[in-house]
């Protein structure tokens, strides 16, 4: 009696883990499926092609000292470092100037202002794109989380039945 109480016990173990992966391949099959489609339906651009964009609206200049005589500042206000004769700067169409390097690392992790003002730098239609594909979750393909996943779902299962 007692053997065929262990075999129950088991069976109801091993029922629990396989419909929890049962579970588990559901959900990322409809992640799968469902990111697809959105992948489709909202286009996303790379970090390149956002910085391309950058460049193209507010180019490249070496700094001079000429430039300094246009604006009130002499240092890059996300770094705080003083300018360099020809040193590589974006100079905004509000016209605030940053090294380019500074500028184009806020832009990657900010919404696309310029860090004094906050007037907009890229048009959000280039930001939603890009923003997209850096938020973009989606299953990956890997399987390195499975073991710790189905793990937790097993010891679960032995205190429901203990």
């Amino acid at each position: 009696m007692a053997s065929l109480s262990e075999f129950c016990s088991h069976l109801h173990t091993m029922i629990i883990v396989f419909l929890s992966l049962l579970l588990v391949e559901i959900v990322i099959l409809f992640r799968s499926v469902i990111g697809s489609t959105l992948k489709f339906n909202k286009p996303i651009i790379s970090t390149t092609q956002y910085l391309k964009h950058m460049e193209e609206i507010n180019p490249t200049i070496s700094y001079s000292e000429k430039l300094t005589r246009q604006q009130d500042s002499m240092e890059c206000a996300v770094c705080l470092s003083k300018f360099s004769e020809g040193e590589s700067v974006r100079k905004l169409n509000c016209k605030h100037t940053f090294h380019k390097d500074c500028l184009d690392k806020w832009l990657q992790q900010s919404l696309a202002t310029c860090p004094l003002c906050r007037a907009k730098v890229l048009p959000d239609e280039i930001v939603a794109k890009y923003d997209r594909m850096q938020h973009q979750i989606g299953y990956d393909g890997s399987d390195e989380e499975m073991p710790f996943l189905l793990s937790a779902l097993y010891d679960n299962g032995l205190q429901r039945i203990s």
